[in-house]
């Protein structure tokens, strides 16, 4: 991946990211992931990006967000250019990269599987066509003895001969086992980490792998920062969509970061199968999953027996649970080389033809933005039944819409009889004739 920062990912970064190049403490102005996908709603729903905010109508821009972000805050946030700059310069100098949702090298898998869940940005060091391979999640507790530590290492080394990729958190005990594993098999690696993505891009014991392409290490969180209970949980929905299939090798009875994102996937995500040890003394946490849909590892002894293992089908793991069949396949395109440019590239926004829509906008969206733009042109105050009318929607789906609208800021409620008028021209002055 290109080390230069796309003009929609430096907003992105100005938006929701701390920017820690120092001992100063960050931003509690910060936009929350829920925050920030509403704002890239709205940009949408207009045919902008990002990157206009810092453009020459931005003043206007922000006019569509009044009563949803406080422009003030936006104006702050879009106002660290300078701590932006040095933030850059500090991971080029360490070959770390970062992406965004808008820039076309995001991983294809953490979109279509965790839509707006997908960070907005993330930072990485390494070959980032890895992180489309696919492959085994090997996911388990940070203290466990050496037999199940061997056993893990194990478990690496037959993914590699597989020549399938593990995906794993990087912490202690079962994470790093099993990318040890595989590493040491001549495999290749990634490692979805919840803290200090600085500090292990520079490991001595990292860069050897960095650099040969087989280990890519990335984080949704800043790359100087520390741990957070908070993250490492929502670190662990990125290890499944990235992978083709979990294996759970240790967890304890509800409680951990395990089992938090073993649930998370079995009653709710259910992006990949999940498979559970099943030899020797599994232990009640890992018993428990099984009894919640897990599937008991089939300890495959070949890498043939290893590749059917990971071609089972959602569908057929979760029984009649419904869900769809996912596809499980890897790519054998030759993976690109990782280029390492010491300059900050700032790159024009994209002409508005070239635009995509996003991947967390559903049928849903679209119909509503439609509804939006044809409300908001209203020419006179109505009510919910005028409404209903208009569109040939029922009164109750009428009555939804307007109530989001109004929430949103487009429209304005006038009691007594109720009505709705737009925002955006000037019906509020037929209220006082």
């Amino acid at each position: 991946m290109n080390s230069s920062v796309s003009s929609n990912t430096q907003t992105i970064l100005l938006l929701t990211a701390p920017l820690m190049v120092g001992r100063g403490e960050y931003s509690s102005e910060l936009l929350s992931p829920g925050e920030y996908n509403r704002l890239a709603r709205i940009l949408y729903d207009n045919q902008r990006e990002p990157a206009d905010l810092l453009g020459p109508d931005a003043s206007e821009l922000l006019t569509q967000f009044h009563g949803i972000i406080d422009s003030g805050r936006l104006m702050r946030l879009l106002g660290r250019g300078f701590l932006l700059s040095q933030a850059i310069e500090r991971w080029h100098a360490r070959s770390i990269w970062v992406v965004s949702r808008a820039d076309p090298d995001y991983p294809s898998r953490l979109k279509t599987r965790l839509k707006d869940a997908a960070p907005a940005v993330f930072y990485g060091c390494g070959d980032a066509a890895i992180l489309e391979s696919g492959g085994l999640a090997i996911v388990g507790s940070r203290h466990v003895d050496d037999a199940i530590v061997e056993y893990t290492e194990s478990i690496g080394r037959l993914t590699a001969e597989a020549r399938k990729t593990v995906v794993s958190g990087g912490a202690r005990g079962i994470d790093q086992a099993a990318m040890r594993g595989a590493l040491q098999a001549g495999g290749r690696v990634i490692g979805a980490l919840a803290d200090s993505l600085e500090r292990l891009a520079l490991a001595r014991d990292n860069r050897e792998f960095l650099m040969n392409e087989r280990l890519v290490l990335i984080s949704a969180y800043d790359p100087a920062a520390g741990f957070d209970i908070g993250h490492a949980m929502q670190r662990n929905k990125i290890i499944y969509a990235l992978a083709d299939a979990a294996l759970v090798v240790s967890s304890d009875y509800e409680s951990g970061g395990t089992w938090a994102g073993a649930i998370e996937q079995l009653e709710h995500l259910r992006l990949v199968p999940v498979y559970v040890r099943s030899n020797g003394d599994i232990g009640k946490g890992l018993k428990a999953l099984l009894g919640k849909g897990a599937l008991p590892w089939p300890n495959p002894s070949s890498p043939e027996a290893f590749a059917e293992a990971l071609s089972i089908q959602v569908s057929t793991a979760r029984g009649a649970s419904g869900q769809k069949e996912l596809p499980l396949t890897m790519s054998n395109e030759p993976a690109k080389p990782f280029e390492f440019v010491p300059t900050i590239a700032i790159q024009a926004p994209k002409p508005l033809l070239e635009q995509v829509a996003p991947p967390w906008i559903t049928p849903e969206d679209k119909l509503f933005a439609k509804v939006r733009e044809i409300i908001r042109e209203m020419k006179m105050p109505k009510t919910i039944d005028e409404v209903a009318t208009d569109l040939n929607v029922s009164k109750s789906q009428a009555r939804q819409w307007l109530q989001r609208l109004v929430k949103e800021g487009v429209l304005q409620r006038k009691q007594r009889p109720l009505r709705f008028f737009s925002t955006s021209n000037n019906q509020k002055n037929l209220f006082d004739t």
